[in-house]
């Protein structure tokens, strides 16, 4: 199993808004990454610099992979008013590096 964590970028203000839809999420989404090996997904957020922290556990692709799919696709198009997104309305999204690890 993987780990892998992201950054992405929230508009300001939009902290309640970005929280109520994931407390909604849609339940095919959740499937689409279970199925996928994608588990224990947190999202922090820094309030300071409205950046959202993520973190998955992979054994397959990694949310940011699935962009081909059409529910996927939905829920950028659905999120793309609260988040900075590309052109393809899928998230500005920077992988990060781990650099320390304690269990």
């Amino acid at each position: 199993m993987q780990k892998v964590a992201f950054k992405m970028q929230l508009k300001p203000g939009m902290k309640e808004e970005y929280e109520r839809r994931h407390a909604a999420i849609w339940p095919e989404l959740v499937e689409l990454l279970k199925e996928n090996g994608i588990t224990d997904y947190t999202i922090f957020l820094d309030e300071d610099t409205n950046t959202l922290f993520a973190v998955q556990y992979l054994t397959g692709k990694s949310s940011q992979e699935l962009g081909k799919t059409a529910v996927v696709q939905r829920w950028w198009k659905y999120m793309a008013d609260i988040m900075e997104t590309n052109a393809d309305f899928s998230p500005i999204s920077t992988p990060l590096m781990k650099v320390f690890h304690l269990d």
